[in-house]
């Protein structure tokens, strides 16, 4: 059906009315809200103007471009002027700055303000409610729901690289998990936020209100690059962007079986299977017994065989070439000895004058002693990973700074609840940050600050010390504090605003803006008071609170104070003033008073110190100690016959000189190694006497007890007595000095300081002390027996006693052995006893060795009475933050390149596996990384300051100079033209020209992307500024309290930085203070398996070779002392001590105390030609197992109980307990199962020696060393 004309005109009537409609209604909509500025007192406001739109001067196109690039008003008929566009501009600085890095944020952003301040639609979504004359000071903007939610999902995760927050934390008003949508952009139109010159009331609809069509425009996701052709957001700035988030890895599971500990469960069939095994065998060799014998009076062997012990002819015997050698090795020792025994007799003064000689001349390198107490030499070798990486950080960087630091809790109870003025929740604040604790702690701080120490006649000011980051533009010190929030200063602290009736703002609101926002310059508050320290950085709320939950800082209950000081590498002046004001930091602290504060207190010095003072406070325990050992040995040495015979008999000059000669050993060795430039430790002086007098004192035993049971043979004089016992012993005294002696040595190779540094000092002490006992102390015994023989007294050498019969006697302690002690372990119901329960010790303790801890509590090092203790309860119990971690990347790395950027940066066009995303990454499972936050990024931040939208970047144009953000003098130009190439990153001489000018910049209110305070020490400049050397990013650990959290946290972060150096194909490192006291922990298990295993393996081969090629003897020695150092870890897993150097230097004393304990019992029995081995062992436990008992096991008891008083907590746990433990393991061991197995499965006897000693007793009466 068609049109008929009357249709047809109507249809035309009706198209044009509505053409019309749509006219007017467009006409309407082009009309302005305001247009160009008026000023009005002092303050500048847009104009009311309801006309159609103005044309924009061809001067402003530039800046429109500029400023709103992705909107396209035809014409270029707008609602503003060129004057408008440049005090939106000036206004936008700050958002320009923090969220440029995210295009897609910013240009929603802008889009926000560009509607609102030029938009020819304005009338559409904007209506002025207040006006002051012409000018407008109040509108509501109509903004769409689904334009806000855009632009804030695009903008809610970009960074701030310097501090590690959220933009939106500096641009909201509040945290940033706190800010949403709606009340960011309420906040940024509010004349709250000190910059909004009017207010700007946002209504938020996606359907029209009233007439107003709410402004709606086309948005860009994080993940959406812009049609200018910058790229999407990165994912450090866009978590769209990242993917899934990581996924830690699930722990390993625990080793079980049957859901028990599988090494338990391993060790208990182990060990019920030996016993099933042993108790079989046992039964077996007892049933073959009785078998083979004849009758009760057959011999258990055939007495007619040729290789029997019993033969009435022993030359008989075959001897092997191995057995034959080990006889003429043996002889070859005996025969020395003997010679050498008889020359210090008979020539004592040219011995004992030699001996001293050479002493003193060692011992004179002491003058040129250092003793090393700087933990860092002590804990970690000058060629470790993590000593060549603090090296290098402080020569690029500067050593890190020196902190001297307050934790105050009060204890008060009690909460005040502040109800916010204008509308809130309620917000609970704990006691300590009431008003008026915290004007006793500004007190405390401002004394703290007013203290003046004295160096060499000058005073010395924290100013003179601290760390001023901006200095010399301001030189007020870093305080990280949260009274810094109120600029240090009582007045703030009581700034309030409000009336008669109510408070409108006071410090409640202003703590609550400053934690939520610390680097701001003004609060949203009616105080405007800036957050900012007054140093010119930021105080985070993590750094200066703890004791809170979450985030909510109100709910804190302790403040912390960190005074950063400047700390001097090669600068001892400068250092030493440091010391001093520290020192009188220290003092102050002792001496103050406040019954409302609790003060935990911690310098750089102070564990130093306190390290030191413990030292001097043990001292007396130590003399004591070794005063109990002194005087048992001059008294046990004696063999008192009679009363009457008392002063005659005893040994106490004896004793002084050989306890003489154990001290002048170790000045010997001290001093030997202080002439080739060796530095002491205080474990070297605290460790080694006592070592060597453990071992000194058993040899002195073994010759004067061998002497007393000795018979001298007829026709024989004093020498040669002398020279054959000392033939017969010092072999044995030569097998366990210097196997101790080789292991010691071999410790040496060890990365450890503290334990290479024992082991040189012990190994030489040990050998000079075996040295001067076979010599100067031989010639002493020998005037020591004529004095005896002569009868005069001891100590009183002059007066000479009558003669009387005196009849010789055995020892209490060598008879107890020989008739009790001896044949008791080794009946034949005890022998499997002992064995069965020396192997199960052995099995518990393999099976807890994987379960002791690794580490050193540095709670451990301080005295019971330190004031650091307090402070190391409370750093683990309040704090939330640990240590700064550094990521350094070193020297090479091309910045200038687009390559290297990317390599490194975590902003737009970065590399998804660049350095600074893969922190990122890892700062998100912080559980596991350990790795608290975003990295700091210069990078980033000097790509953000020298955009050409920024104001930051300028320079003068006459001069070149840098010309700074708040400088107004029309000569500054912007650094990069506004061009396509001039916005994107500065590359080759650019990237160079401006980098210093970034790294001088203070930040200010125009520019707070200046690098001067955050990143002036982060970037090492070639010289002349040619290229960028080594710098580093910095993050914070999670916090680390005991010590396998910092070990973990040292793993987690050299893996992090392996895997970043091999993204970037260039080296980078991690680095934070505590690395390198913790790298040992790394490698610990491994360091104690070497040096343990070196030391045995070093004793197995001396032990061989000295025994006269004995393979088997050499086996057993090294059996005993291996199950003595494994059942050492069983007791650390039982005694709650970790394994660390201390205790690695234990171990590795140990193992040389339980050669002591074990090589002369084994070679006692090697040499024994007793008819079977349970006879040979109860010969050598009778002879050798009283000196043994007598000479360690006692002397060492009385000084170790002692140890137990002491007031140093690292010398009850690292001492006593383990000397008590490697005394009392090493006389188990040595004294009851070592005779029991050689009883068992002892080497057979050498017959070659068997044969000499025959031979060398024919005619005589055949009394030698080891006969009843």
């Amino acid at each position: 059906m068609g049109f008929t004309p009357e249709r047809h005109r109507l249809f035309i009537l009706f198209f044009v009315i509505f053409l019309s409609e749509g006219y007017f209604r467009w006409v309407e909509a082009q009309h302005c809200v305001w247009y160009g500025e008026c000023e009005k007192s002092g303050k500048k406001y847009n104009c009311n103007y309801t006309g159609p739109p103005v044309p924009l001067p061809s001067e402003g196109y530039e800046l429109l471009t500029e400023l709103c690039p992705g909107l396209d008003y035809g014409n270029r008929s707008l609602c503003c002027n060129v004057d408008q566009l440049n005090t939106l501009k000036g206004s936008l600085q700050l958002p320009l700055q923090f969220l440029s890095r995210c295009p897609s944020c910013f240009f929603n952003l802008m889009t926000l303000f560009c509607e609102l301040t030029c938009s020819p639609h304005q009338s559409q979504f904007m209506n002025s409610t207040k006006f002051n004359g012409t000018s407008v000071v109040e509108v509501t903007y109509y903004i769409g729901n689904t334009f806000t939610n855009a632009m804030y999902n695009a903008c809610q995760d970009v960074q701030l690289p310097s501090s590690n927050a959220k933009a939106l934390s500096m641009l909201c008003g509040k945290d940033a998990k706190d800010c949403n949508a709606t009340n960011w952009i309420e906040y940024m139109f509010t004349t709250k936020n000190g910059q909004a010159p009017f207010d700007i009331k946002p209504v938020f609809s996606d359907v029209p209100v009233s007439t107003y069509t709410p402004m709606n425009n086309e948005t860009y996701a994080c993940t959406e690059g812009l049609e200018d052709g910058s790229g999407p957001c990165s994912c450090q700035d866009c978590a769209n962007a990242c993917g899934p988030e990581p996924i830690p890895p699930s722990p390993p599971p625990p080793w079980t079986i049957l859901g028990m500990d599988a090494m338990y469960v391993i060790m208990w069939i182990s060990y019920v299977a030996f016993l099933l095994i042993f108790i079989g065998a046992v039964l077996g060799a007892w049933c073959y017994r009785k078998r083979t014998i004849l009758s009760e009076y057959g011999p258990i062997l055939d007495s007619n065989n040729p290789l029997s012990l019993n033969s009435d002819n022993p030359n008989q015997a075959n001897a092997t070439c191995c057995e034959t050698l080990g006889e003429r090795f043996e002889n070859v020792l005996r025969t020395f000895f003997s010679w050498w025994g008889s020359f210090c007799v008979r020539h004592p003064a040219a011995v004992i004058l030699a001996s001293m000689v050479l002493v003193i001349a060692a011992s004179s390198g002491l003058v040129y002693m250092r003793i090393t107490t700087d933990p860092v030499d002590l804990w970690s070798s000058p060629s470790s990973q993590a000593r060549q990486e603090k090296d290098y950080f402080d020569q690029h960087f500067g050593p890190f700074f020196r902190t001297t630091q307050l934790i105050i809790t009060t204890p008060i109870n009690d909460t005040f609840i502040y109800s916010p003025y204008f509308g809130g929740s309620d917000v609970p604040f704990k006691a300590i940050l009431f008003k008026d604790i915290l004007h006793q702690v500004l007190d405390l701080q401002l004394n703290i600050q007013n203290l003046e120490a004295t160096y060499e006649g000058q005073k010395v000011t924290l100013k003179d010390i601290c760390l001023a980051p901006l200095a010399p533009y301001n030189d007020n010190c870093t305080i990280l504090s949260i009274l810094n929030y109120f600029q240090n200063s009582h007045a703030v602290l009581d700034h309030s605003m409000g009336d008669a009736f109510f408070i409108y703002a006071d410090y409640h609101s202003h703590f609550l803006y400053c934690v939520s926002a610390p680097a701001s310059l003004n609060d949203t508050t009616l105080l405007h008071d800036p957050c900012l320290g007054t140093f010119g950085g930021p105080v985070f709320p993590w750094l200066a609170l703890g004791g809170y939950d979450g985030t909510n800082y109100n709910n804190a209950t302790t403040l912390v104070i960190t005074f950063p000081l400047n700390n001097y590498l090669n600068d001892p002046e400068k250092l030493n003033r440091a010391l001093a004001w520290e020192k009188e930091f220290i003092s102050f602290m002792k001496n103050y008073s406040n019954p409302n504060l609790t003060i935990a207190f911690s310098t750089e010095r102070s564990i130093e110190d306190e390290i030191d003072r413990e030292s001097n406070s043990d001292i007396s325990t130590i003399v004591i100690s070794y005063a109990i050992m002194f005087i048992y040995i001059s008294l046990a040495l004696g063999h008192i016959q009679s009363l009457r015979g008392f002063m005659v008999d005893s040994k106490i000059s004896l004793g002084i000189a050989g306890i003489l000669i154990v001290l002048t050993s170790v000045c010997s060795s001290l001093g030997i190694f202080s002439y080739a430039g060796i530095p002491l430790t205080l474990i070297v002086i605290e460790v080694i006497p006592f070592l060597v007098l453990a071992v000194g004192v058993d040899n002195v035993f073994i010759i004067v007890q061998t002497y007393q049971r000795d018979e001298r043979m007829p026709h024989e004089e004093l020498h040669q007595q002398i020279g054959r016992i000392l033939g017969d012993i010092a072999p044995s005294l030569f097998l366990s000095s210097f196997s101790e002696t080789v292991a010691f040595f071999l410790g040496a190779l060890s990365n450890m300081p503290a334990v290479r540094t024992f082991s040189l000092f012990a190994g030489l002490a040990v050998f000079i002390d075996f040295l001067l006992q076979i010599s100067c102390f031989v010639s002493l015994l020998g005037l020591d027996a004529k004095r005896q023989e002569e009868n005069r007294l001891d100590i009183c050498c002059c007066t000479k006693l009558r003669e009387g019969q005196e009849v010789k006697t055995e020892g209490f302690l060598f008879c107890f052995f020989k008739k009790i002690y001896a044949p008791l372990i080794l009946t034949d119901c005890v022998r499997p006893v002992i064995v069965a329960v020396f192997v199960g010790m052995l099995s518990f303790s393999i099976a807890v060795i994987n379960k002791v801890d690794i580490g050193l509590d540095q709670k451990l090092s301080m005295p019971d009475d330190s004031y650091v203790l307090d402070y190391f309860n409370n750093l683990t119990e309040y704090l939330h933050t640990g240590a700064p971690v550094y990521f350094v990347v070193e020297d090479g790395l091309n910045y200038s390149s687009p390559e290297g950027q990317n390599s490194v940066c975590g902003g737009v066009g970065c590399n998804n596996d660049s350095l600074v995303q893969q922190v990122y990454a890892a700062s998100l499972i912080s559980n596991y990384t350990t790795i608290a936050s975003t990295p700091s990024s210069w990078l980033d931040d000097y790509f953000d300051w020298v955009k050409p939208q920024s104001t930051c970047c300028r320079y003068y144009n006459e001069s070149g100079t840098f010309c700074n953000a708040s400088v107004v003098n029309s000569s500054c130009v912007s650094c990069r033209p506004m061009t396509q190439s001039g916005k994107q990153r500065p590359v080759g001489e650019d990237f160079m020209r401006f980098l210093p000018m970034f790294l001088s910049d203070n930040p200010n209110a125009k520019c707070g992307k200046g690098g001067h305070a955050a990143y002036a020490t982060a970037v090492d400049l070639c010289p002349n500024d040619t290229a960028v050397g080594a710098t580093h990013f910095m993050t914070y650990h999670t916090i680390l309290k005991e010590s396998p959290d910092y070990i973990e946290a040292l793993k987690m972060a050299r893996t992090l930085a392996s895997n970043i150096s091999q993204s970037i194909d260039h080296k980078v490192f991690a680095y934070s203070v505590f690395y390198v006291f913790y790298e040992q922990y790394l490698t610990i298990a491994y360091d104690t398996a070497l040096n343990l295993g070196v030391s045995l393996g070093a004793i197995f081969v001396v032990t061989t070779v000295l025994l006269g090629f004995e393979v088997w003897s050499a086996a057993m020695v090294s059996i005993t002392i291996a199950m003595i150092l494994v059942n050492m870890f069983g007791v650390m897993w039982l005694w709650s001590i970790s394994l660390n150097a201390v205790s690695l230097v234990n171990l590795v004393m140990s193992c040389g105390i339980a050669v002591e304990f074990c090589s002369h019992i084994v070679r006692a029995f090697s040499i024994s030609v007793k008819k079977n081995r349970v006879e040979r062992a109860e010969e050598a436990l009778a002879h050798m197992g009283s000196s043994v008992f007598s000479g360690i096991t006692l002397t060492k008891f009385g000084g170790i109980i002692i140890l137990a008083f002491s007031k140093s907590q690292i010398f009850q746990v690292f001492y006593f307990r383990m000397y008590l433990a490697m005394v009392l393991l090493g006389a188990t061991h040595g004294l009851i199962f070592l005779p029991v197995l050689l009883s068992y499965i002892g080497p057979s006897v050498n017959k070659a020696k068997v044969f000499a000693a025959n031979q060398r007793h024919v005619g005589t009466e055949k009394e030698h060393l080891l006969n009843y």
